[in-house]
Formats: C-alpha cells, sequence, structure tokens
C-alpha cells in the first residue's frame, strides 16, 4: 500500500497531546465489563480491563497498550475510537497495564505484553472474542510493544504446564501511533528522550556506541520482521522530534520488502502526539482495523 501524508493546521498540530484524547461522553456510557483482571502473577501492574462489545457472536478484539515512555501512563485511558467501536457493537477491547522501567527494564514489558495476549485467547470463549481475530494497538511506547508483539515470533509453549503459555501470541493487525522501530538509528539521528536508555537498562546520556547491541537488536521490532507478519498501518507526525520519522519509514520499507501489508499514515504538520490530530487519524486507523478484523 501507498504511503498517505494528511496536511493538518499547526495549531491543531500544537494541541497534540502524548496519550489518546478520550471522549467524554463515550466513557461515561462505557464502563470495564472485567476490570483488574490479573494476566500473570509476578508484579501488581500485571492486570488489564477487558471492555466486551454486545453481540450474539464472537467479536474481534484490539489489545490497547498504553504510552507513557514505558515508565508511566495508565490503562485506564482508553482512546475515544476504540471506545466507540465497543458502543457499535463490531469489536472489543482489552486494555494492557505492564511492569514499568522503574521495576525491571526490556524484555519485561514485552513479555507482559505478550503474555497478555496469551491470556485473551486463553479466555476469547468466556469473553465472547474470537481468538482467530485479535489486533493491537498503541502510541508512542504502547507504539514499539504493539508492533514489538505484533512481529514477534509466536510465544507459544506447547509444553508448558501452564495453559496461558501453550497459547498463540500472534495476532492479526497492529495500528502504531509514533512508534519507535529501530535502535540503531540513536547512532544516526538525534534522540533527547532518556528512555530510549533506560528501557535497556542504561543511563540517561549514555552514549549510543556505547549501548549494549544486543539490546538494541532485541528491543527493537524491526529485527524480527519476516514475510509472514501481520498487516501493519504506522502512523506518524512529520513534526515528531521525540520518534524521529525515520523509524516508521524505515519500518514501512522493510515491511513492505518481504510483502507484508505495511500503510504509513504520515501527517504533516503533527508532532509526536500524532494519536490526537483529529478524525482524520482516528477514522483512518478504525477503517484500517475494521479492514483486517471484520471483513470476511
Amino acid at each position: 500500500m501507498m504511503n498517505v501524508k494528511y496536511a493538518i493546521k499547526p495549531l491543531i498540530a500544537a494541541y497534540c497531546c502524548l496519550v489518546f484524547s478520550t471522549s467524554s461522553a463515550i466513557a461515561q456510557q462505557i464502563s470495564a465489563t472485567h476490570k483488574d483482571v490479573a494476566y500473570d502473577d509476578e508484579h501488581e501492574a500485571q492486570k488489564l480491563d477487558v471492555y466486551l462489545a454486545k453481540s450474539e457472536r464472537p467479536t474481534p478484539a484490539m489489545i490497547y497498550i498504553h504510552g507513557g515512555g514505558w515508565r508511566a501512563g495508565s490503562k485506564n485511558r482508553v482512546p475515544a475510537w476504540l471506545l466507540s467501536v465497543v458502543q457499535k457493537g463490531e469489536l472489543s477491547v482489552v486494555s494492557v497495564e505492564y511492569r514499568f522501567t522503574d521495576v525491571a527494564p526490556h524484555p519485561a514489558q514485552t513479555n507482559d505484553c505478550i503474555r497478555a495476549v496469551q491470556f485473551v485467547r486463553q479466555n476469547a470463549a468466556k469473553w465472547n472474542i474470537d481468538p482467530r481475530r485479535l489486533g493491537t494497538t498503541g502510541g508512542s511506547a504502547g507504539g514499539h510493544l504493539t508492533l514489538w508483539v505484533a512481529l514477534h515470533d509466536d510465544a507459544a509453549d506447547a509444553d508448558s504446564d501452564d495453559p496461558v503459555e501453550r497459547q498463540s501470541s500472534r495476532v492479526a493487525c497492529a495500528v502504531s501511533f509514533a512508534g519507535p522501530t529501530d535502535w540503531s538509528l540513536l547512532s544516526e539521528l538525534e534522540h533527547k528522550h532518556p528512555a530510549y536508555r533506560q528501557l535497556i537498562g542504561s543511563a540517561p546520556g549514555t552514549p549510543a556506541d556505547e549501548l549494549d547491541p544486543k539490546a538494541k537488536i532485541d528491543v527493537s521490532p524491526i529485527s524480527f520482521v519476516s514475510k509472514d507478519d501481520p498487516p501493519v498501518l504506522q502512523v506518524h507526525g512529520d513534526k515528531d522530534d521525540i520518534v524521529p520519522l525515520k523509524h516508521a519509514s524505515k519500518m514501512n520499507e522493510r515491511l513492505k520488502s518481504v510483502g507484508v501489508t505495511s500503510e504509513l499514515f504520515v501527517v504533516e504538520g503533527a508532532n509526536h502526539g500524532v494519536a490526537g490530530a483529529g478524525p482524520q487519524v482516528t477514522e483512518r486507523a478504525a477503517a484500517f482495523v475494521r479492514a483486517q478484523l471484520l471483513t470476511p
């Protein structure tokens, strides 16, 4: 698929926020069907909320992973566009909390998100969710985790004594908003935010060339691209100075090079808070998800 650029007024871009804006009207109408469900027992953060669509048939589900530099944020702030599709009965949403870097560095965060996907599959029948039609989405750090989960090899362990670990961790699509994809770019472009280094257990200000090379590879979603990956939509602002646009463009090129369906939606004039850049963004994301999860 071709890259898409969408121009927005600078004033709108200036008001883009780092987390998705939640419509208070929708939020007042929709509350979690299941709240603070533990998907593991290693840490109190390993919980998720389930927003079930009203449907006679099992529905697809989007697994939402919040942003916040891998050290902040909350599963409680679900994007309005996701709540809207729940309200319409089109699909369900699962919002995931995970361990922050003050608790443990990578791979704690990716391990938690992989486990959450497996946990949703384990409980799919009980929640009226179609386990074959799961997607991931998130912004910033959540965008990174979204892509990592979507592109990584299946974590299912058929010999595990834990029934959750026997479940597949693969998803059917992924939507990333301004998610970093490749830690090798820290050596090419300026990345002022300390979270990149903290995620892999390094101190802020550590020169890029002194970072653990194996950790940089393993934390980067682009390392796991393969021809069997699910369709991916990336939304990125061309004025993003926290996650440079090259992260998304390089990922887009790599996915297409192996034949994976990939779309890069570049919002002109938007900064890192591209998720708040207006309906042209959220409508595109919703359309992509419908095409991948609802179209026969």
